[in-house]
């Protein structure tokens, strides 16, 4: 509860956008909107079940043990450099399809006395993300249908694989402020990608990141690349813990995951900030 606490103030309501409190273990606007504390410590601000689009368990658990087993280290430390060269303004943390929250506890390590707030369409990702870091308020929504953050209250957005709202984004950021964006590049888990026919990176997805943000100025960045030598349970957690995993076979993945050989798999990203003038 103290995370939520912490967070309220750069909270809006997402029906009325008004101002919020917490007591009680509600989340409450002054127009008489309220939304409860789950049990597991999250706030589920949807209005209606967020259907397909959401992670579901098994591949919030994907993700989960392989973040814990440090494959995706490299990442979480070029993400934390490039958050630590930036001359952010007061404000708060974003992080926005955050999951579990490793990334953004990995971040908010580095940025003492800053509240956090991790949002995710998926509860069972809320769930994780809930425990994640003593700072850090894990919220159920939809960044979609506007974020539930009052207009400059943040320094920094977390936007690691996950959509990207530009104009939310620069509305909730400080002058100053920055986005942060983790996003495959074209040979990112290349193996996996013509092995089981999941979906493939988009070449040009640097070119229309920069058209995305073309309102912003390009602050530090930096690319991760990795050769990640995994047994088969783990390149099938590779593949199940994305949006991919719902244009595998099942009966692929599984196959996969009872392979006992040993194979190599690619981590290619891009980390770049776009700082808001």
């Amino acid at each position: 509860m103290s995370a939520l606490l912490d967070a309220a103030p750069l909270l809006r309501c997402p029906r009325c956008a008004a101002d919020v409190t917490v007591a009680d273990r509600t989340l409450r606007c002054a127009t008489g909107h309220s939304f409860d504390v789950a049990k597991q410590g999250y706030v589920n601000l949807l209005s209606r079940p967020p259907g397909a689009a959401a992670d579901d368990a098994a591949m919030v658990a994907a993700r989960n043990a392989l973040l814990d087993s440090g494959l995706y280290s490299p990442l979480a430390d070029a993400l934390t450099r490039v958050v630590h060269a930036l001359d952010l303004p007061a404000g708060g943390v974003l992080d926005v399809g955050a999951g579990t929250g490793y990334y953004t506890a990995a971040v908010l390590e580095t940025l003492p006395n800053r509240a956090g707030v991790a949002l995710d369409l998926s509860a069972y990702a809320a769930r994780r993300a809930a425990r994640a870091h003593p700072r850090l308020a894990s919220l159920v929504g939809d960044v979609w249908a506007g974020l539930p953050v009052r207009a400059g209250a943040i320094a920094l957005v977390l936007d690691v694989f996950a959509p990207r709202n530009a104009e939310e984004f620069a509305r909730v950021l400080a002058p100053g402020g920055a986005v942060v964006l983790v996003t495959p590049r074209p040979e990112h888990l290349g193996e996996l990608v013509a092995a089981l026919g999941m979906p493939q990176v988009d070449p040009r997805k640097a070119e229309r990141l920069a058209a995305t943000f073309a309102g912003f100025a390009q602050g530090p960045a930096r690319c991760v690349r990795e050769t990640l030598s995994v047994d088969g349970a783990t390149a099938a957690s590779l593949a199940r813990m994305g949006p991919a995993a719902h244009h595998v076979a099942a009966a692929a993945l599984e196959h996969l995951a009872a392979s006992e050989s040993t194979t190599d798999v690619t981590l290619s990203v891009d980390v770049a900030a776009f700082v808001r003038p």
